[in-house]
């Protein structure tokens, strides 16, 4: 009690208070090897991931099965035996047939199809590609927002311990009549907007952790993000991130693909003009007791479909032609918004950097020395109470700003490595290029 009523005590308690808060922003340690590793885990794990390169191998596989001629065709048939004795030797028409018949496709359309087929594939593994950047960006995303409500919760603990120490001196100054009721009172609401604001930063965190654990495909656990982290500056300019993303990102090659197959639906939509072949060879093998020795006789033919049905293929071809127009926007639309959220995220880099820079090295030291300015004066009895805690809460609060905006900072940085694929922080986003036959041998 004594040291609480001690203005020197309390200056003593409130300055090095003050100074522990704001050492936390002056360390330039990172530690970037724990993100790496959980990109890593991320990318080997992430069941989202699998099941892309599942369906890219389901697809790779149907330009065999659709680039082949269907099955030849074997039929017996025991021909023109008569009704009432089933008798092979009676008329001479009599025998069983042994029929082969092959289906040969108009050429062009087996080379159409594979490369369509080809073309869906390429699609797939594309965006397959692409995942593996925007599951690294999640990572980081999630490790930045947890290292923020890491540091904010530091801050707010830090503050309700000040608060105490400030409500325990305004009890006592009151009950010796020289201090406001209203002042315990204004402390005792602050100190349970802390602890409202420390429930829910809890909360945040616990809805964090279960978002890196379905990132990373882990059983639910707690993560720690790292206590000090440096804010990484780049060279890299906009034009290079647009050119990067304009070029390097795999959907790209992916929308590429999609209009290819439907070029390639085009085409087989004007092949479908032409009539597929059938070529059939038979055998009958007749009766040796026939009047004429039972000679066997021999067949062969050739048939074709008769695309006489004009409309629906019309109608093939007018769709091909949409669907292409749709892909051909699609692609434009994709490379429009990949430069707009370049420009977005490298405005958003550039004004958060600047808010960190303005924050750790202006707006904290201004506030401090304000700080220390009200205590002096409430000690010789110059300012209210109010202006104090005002000073203190103003100092915390530049403190929190300061995080927000740095762990913005490094968010933007996230984002742009998703859409430019240039590597800002950690190591380089490695995809998983392997032949996805592999893993359908392991299964």
């Amino acid at each position: 009690l004594y040291m609480v009523c001690n203005p020197q005590s309390l200056k003593r308690i409130l300055i090095s208070a003050l100074l522990l808060s704001g050492l936390s922003i002056l360390g330039s340690s990172v530690l970037a090897s724990s993100l790496d590793e959980l990109v890593v885990e991320a990318l080997d794990n992430n069941p989202d991931l699998a099941a892309m390169k599942a369906r890219w191998a389901e697809n790779s596989y149907k330009a065999p099965q659709v680039g082949s001629l269907k099955d030849p065709v074997l039929s017996f048939t025991l021909s023109n035996y008569p009704s009432d004795d089933f008798s092979s030797d009676t008329f001479p028409m009599t025998g069983n047939e042994v029929k082969l018949a092959q289906a040969f496709p108009f050429p062009g359309k087996l080379e159409n199809r594979a490369a369509l087929a080809n073309e869906q594939a390429k699609w797939f593994e594309a965006a397959y590609y692409d995942a593996h950047y925007q599951v690294a960006r999640k990572v980081k995303d999630a490790w930045y927002r947890l290292y923020f409500n890491q540091m904010v919760t530091g801050v707010v603990e830090r503050n309700m311990q000040l608060v105490d120490d400030i409500i325990r001196l305004t009890e006592v100054r009151y009950e010796t009549g020289s201090g406001l009721q209203q002042d315990v009172l204004k402390a005792q609401v602050k100190k349970s907007n802390l602890l409202d604001q420390l429930i829910s930063l809890r909360q945040q965190k616990t809805v964090i952790e279960a978002e890196l654990n379905r990132l990373l495909n882990r059983p639910a656990g707690t993560f720690e993000a790292p206590v000090k982290m440096a804010l990484p500056q780049t060279e890299i300019g906009l034009d290079e991130f647009e050119r990067a993303g304009l070029q390097e990102r795999p959907l790209n090659a992916a929308y590429q693909a999609l209009i290819k197959r439907y070029r390639y639906q085009k085409k087989l939509a004007e092949l479908d003009d032409y009539p597929d072949v059938t070529l059939w060879g038979s055998w009958r093998f007749r009766d040796d007791n026939l009047p004429d020795e039972g000679t066997d006789f021999v067949s062969a033919g050739i048939s074709f479909n008769l695309p006489v049905y004009r409309e629906k293929r019309r109608a093939a071809v007018a769709e091909a032609n949409a669907a292409l127009r749709m892909a051909e926007y699609q692609s434009k639309g994709f490379r429009n918004s990949v430069s707009e959220s370049i420009q977005k995220a490298y405005a958003r880099m550039q004004e958060t950097f600047q808010q960190s820079e303005l924050y750790s090295k202006g707006i904290i030291p201004q506030t401090s020395q304000s700080f220390q300015a009200a205590l002096g004066s409430y000690q010789v009895g110059k300012v209210a109470f109010v202006s104090l805690l005002e000073a203190l809460i103003a100092t915390f609060k530049a403190e929190m700003d300061y995080y927000r905006v740095s762990s913005e900072y490094l968010r933007t940085l996230a984002w742009l490595e998703a859409e430019s694929t240039l590597p800002l922080t950690g190591r380089p986003v490695v995809i998983d290029k392997g032949n996805h036959a592999d893993d359908n041998e392991k299964n």
